[in-house]
This record gives structure tokens, C-alpha cells and sequence, in this order.
């Protein structure tokens, strides 16, 4: 393991840290998480999915978390296209509004989700593959922001 893995580093812990060897005692959910984030972010096929549509995803739903730390591990896209996709904006494009509504929703309250959801997201011209990979991208940066904010509150709850 090493500590500079995203939690860790959205942690601020090195491997001098409690935190750090409290988490070195699993290994394979450090790698599997490690995994899992390199695969939504930068996967082998696409899907059409470009690299700053996935980080600008990333980037607004990671901001729901507010951690600046957590957030800065996912950088917003320079893609103008973007911008208002990653800053919490509504794009005026439809099918980017559509996708950052479901972003908002999923990062806020997934279980206000329901299948008429999933359909915006299909009327506004993506593919039942793309929604399952923005879905798999959605649920790795809300698994991250859950366990930043998780491990957080126990090591101030350590250091108290």
C-alpha cells in the first residue's frame, strides 16, 4: 500500500500515521479502491465517454462531500464544454443538464432515484452502456466521499 492512495490523501494521513496503519491492515480494499477509481476514470473502452466528461462528473458529484482535500482529487476538466458540469452549473446543453441533474441526485439523495431518472438520462441521447458506466463512476466517487467522511470522523474521534 501506498499512502498516497486517494483516500489517504483526501485523509492528509502518510505512512507514519494511526490512520495509515489502521487501513494498511487491509490491503485489498486499499488496491481494490485504487482499482475501481482508475477503472470509471480512465477505462479501456470509453464508451464515448471522454475523459473530461468523466472528471467533470467526478468533480461535481465530489464536491457534495465538502472535503476541499477529497475534491482536489478530482480536478475539474479545462474543457470549456465543461465547466458548468464540473462547478455545479446547469449546462445549457440538454443532454449535459440532464446528466448533472442525475449527478446532483445521486450524490445527494440516491434514493430519491427511480427508473423515470434512468429514462432522462436515455431521452437525452445516452446509451444504456454509458449509464451504467457514468452509474459505476457516480457510485465510486460516492463510495470514496462516504469513507473519507467515515474515516475522518473516527481519527478526530482518536485524537480527542
Amino acid at each position: 500500500m501506498t499512502a498516497k492512495d486517494a483516500i489517504n490523501t483526501a485523509l492528509g494521513v502518510s505512512s507514519g500515521d494511526a490512520m495509515y496503519q489502521l487501513r494498511a491492515r487491509r490491503p485489498v480494499f486499499v488496491s481494490g479502491a485504487e482499482a475501481c477509481r482508475a477503472a470509471v476514470l480512465h477505462p479501456e473502452d470509453d464508451l464515448d465517454l471522454s475523459p473530461d466528461l468523466r472528471h467533470a462528473v467526478a468533480h461535481r458529484a465530489a464536491a457534495f462531500g465538502a472535503n476541499a482535500a477529497f475534491l482536489a482529487g478530482y480536478p475539474a476538466p479545462d474543457a470549456p464544454e465543461f465547466q458548468d458540469l464540473a462547478e455545479g452549473g446547469l449546462p445549457s446543453d440538454p443532454g449535459l443538464a440532464a446528466l448533472a441533474r442525475h449527478t446532483d441526485m445521486i450524490a445527494a439523495t440516491p434514493a430519491k432515484a427511480s427508473e423515470a431518472h434512468l429514462q432522462d438520462l436515455l431521452s437525452a441521447g445516452f446509451s444504456v452502456s454509458q449509464i451504467i458506466a457514468l452509474s459505476e463512476l457516480l457510485a465510486q466517487v460516492c463510495f470514496e466521499m462516504r469513507v473519507v467522511h467515515g474515516l475522518s470522523l473516527l481519527r478526530n474521534n482518536a485524537n480527542a
